[in-house]
């Protein structure tokens, strides 16, 4: 058996958790996994269906996206990965869909501000725009690696959708979740028009200090 099996079966798992609870649809998005101790990761194919897809399917590639072991063509999107791993030691698992209460807000480019201590503590100060590049592209991945410098752990890109990063796979999938519930939250309350607040100061730097606390400890694994 190999020994990116482990990697492959992950990514495959949150595929079919994601694809379960309908956040990935047929071929949008990709996920990826950071292969412990090496400059590699485990990503999903390019433009295959997900309810068709198997552990083989993933691809192990290198940070330059050189392909280490896999067959299919690997996600359009994998420079982008591979610069969220390069510039962020702390990820070590990437969900990028298109869901749309968080794709709306991008559309409108509207930061998500701190709304909720668990929304700070899990995903960052804000969920920020990333600006608009081309998918596939040069330009995305340096837009990307430009942005993420900060420390959150979810983020936007303008008229495409979102990127959300975990320090395990199943953090990666509740992040996701949150950013949406509160994307969804945001939306309504600016339908109303009304003031909109947000939690202290004090409170917002507490909350990310014990998320850049977790960051740290696995950024030295």
């Amino acid at each position: 058996m190999s020994e990116y099996q482990p990697y492959k079966q992950e990514v495959m798992d949150a595929c079919h958790t994601l694809l379960e609870r309908g956040y990935l649809k047929e071929t949008e998005g990709n996920i990826s996994a950071r292969v412990s101790g090496q400059n590699a990761f485990a990503i999903t194919p390019s433009n295959y269906d997900y309810a068709k897809m198997k552990t083989d399917d993933i691809c192990i590639l290198d940070f330059d996206t050189q392909k280490i072991e896999g067959e299919m063509k690997p996600s359009i999107e994998s420079g982008m990965h591979a610069g969220v791993y390069q510039t962020r030691p702390d990820v070590h698992c990437i969900i990028h869909t298109h869901q749309p209460y968080a794709s709306a807000l991008a559309l409108i480019k509207a930061p998500i501000p701190a709304l909720f201590d668990e929304q700070v503590s899990r995903l960052g100060r804000s969920v920020d725009i990333i600006p608009y590049a081309p998918s596939g592209t040069g330009f995305l991945k340096n837009a990307v690696k430009a942005k993420i410098k900060n420390n959150n752990n979810a983020f936007m890109l303008q008229n495409h959708g979102v990127l959300v990063f975990g320090v395990t796979m199943e953090q990666a999938v509740h992040n996701m979740a949150l950013l949406e519930k509160c994307a969804l939250t945001y939306l309504l309350a600016l339908l109303t028009e009304k003031k909109i607040t947000k939690i202290p100061f004090p409170i917002r730097e507490i909350a990310f200090a014990k998320l850049r606390k977790d960051e740290k400890k696995f950024s030295e694994l």
